[in-house]
């Protein structure tokens, strides 16, 4: 990417950011879930479920999200680390989503439970792998979701599997993906400001790696953020590492409003679409 462009991104990222309407969007977002709450119990464990299941057109996973809090009530770290198969499941009943079976939605809820019995709190997991040290959250990410796979299945399935439903809920970095919702569950628990919550307050937001979906993938190639033909984790990395250059403190405070710029139709992705002349970003010259 040329200086010129690099610093034309920079500057129109700042504005963008600084104009960007956020709490007009949330209702188009699955942060909007964890933001009825205020306890940071109830903040995580509803942004990991709605993290989790967001994939796919929102107006489509939304109603999915919707019916597993429904049980749930005004305390959902309570209900959730209570949960019991046998007196709970059936709350569950008849909810699945896409490639997600009613058993790989019920299993989310239970190796969260086994979790939250065991740590108290996913913060604390996270944290147990997390170092400072470390370049980013890849180490601490993979070593997260592990836990979760080691959690022994067979009340759930009747015998202790981990089937393709239950894995695309649960993404592992260690695979190559580039584990969109995961990092975005992250992005919400660690940043501070606009509509991210913060409370995981000893991790910082300089190790956070960019949620990469089609939207993200799409407007980097596009901007040259990237180079990379592949959306993986490499390519997080790589679109990560040059937002990390535009704030050093907080690389993804661009993500939001990038991303919805891309959800909302103002940006499809492609140069000289009919839709560039009023782009945010029609200065931007696209990469040879």
């Amino acid at each position: 990417m040329s200086g010129q462009n690099r610093s034309n991104i920079k500057k129109i990222l700042e504005r963008f950011y600084a104009e960007y309407n956020f709490r007009e969007r949330l209702a188009h977002d699955p942060i909007e879930f964890p933001h009825r709450y205020s306890d940071p119990g109830d903040i995580e464990v509803v942004g990991f479920i709605a993290a989790s299941l967001a994939y796919g057109k929102v107006g489509l996973f939304k109603p999915v999200i919707e019916k597993i809090l429904g049980p749930c009530g005004k305390r959902p770290a309570e209900f959730i680390m209570n949960f019991s198969m046998k007196r709970d499941a059936g709350y569950l009943k008849g909810i699945s989503y896409r490639f997600n079976r009613e058993e790989d939605i019920v299993c989310l809820v239970y190796m969260l439970s086994c979790v939250l019995k065991e740590w108290g709190t996913l913060k604390k997991l996270f944290s147990n792998f997390y170092k400072d040290e470390d370049i980013d959250i890849r180490k601490a990410l993979a070593g997260f979701i592990g836990h979760f796979y080691e959690i022994d299945t067979s009340p759930v399935y009747g015998i202790n599997i981990k089937p393709n439903g239950l894995k695309q809920l649960l993404s592992n970095p260690r695979k190559g993906s580039a584990c969109k919702r995961m990092n975005l569950f992250l992005r919400w628990m660690v940043r501070t400001g606009d509509i991210d919550f913060g409370i995981w307050d000893n991790i910082l937001p300089n190790k956070l790696i960019i949620p990469l979906d089609t939207h993200i993938a799409k407007i980097s190639k596009c901007f040259g953020l990237t180079r990379r033909a592949f959306a993986d984790w490499k390519m997080a990395e790589e679109i990560t590492a040059l937002l990390r250059e535009f704030d050093p403190e907080d690389p993804l405070k661009y993500d939001f409003a990038l991303c919805h710029h891309g959800i909302s139709g103002l940006c499809s992705g492609k140069k000289n679409n009919s839709t560039c002349s009023e782009c945010a970003f029609s200065s931007v010259k696209a990469p040879k």
